[in-house]
């Protein structure tokens, strides 16, 4: 699956979680520009773990900080 697949995807799994209707651009921020809490994080991760059959561990959440850093890293596990 390319970038870009893996991107349209990824739009579509963080719609019901984007409640301020930011506009997701690669840059955009989950904590500060999303305000994601620890709790939809989770919610959020669980959905991409299950869209894409893959496994984010702990430590590569806690790297991930923007949007663009979470396409490149499921595109990235699905390689692996």
């Amino acid at each position: 699956m390319t970038e870009a697949e893996v991107d349209t995807r990824v739009r579509a799994l963080i719609e019901p979680f984007n409640k301020k209707g930011v506009e997701i651009a690669e840059g955009t921020t989950f904590a500060n520009d999303l305000e994601f809490d620890s709790l939809t994080v989770m919610d959020f991760v669980a959905e991409i773990e299950d869209e894409f059959d893959i496994i984010i561990s702990m430590n590569q959440q806690a790297e991930i900080e923007s949007y663009g850093q979470l396409v490149a890293a499921v595109h990235k596990l699905q390689d692996s």
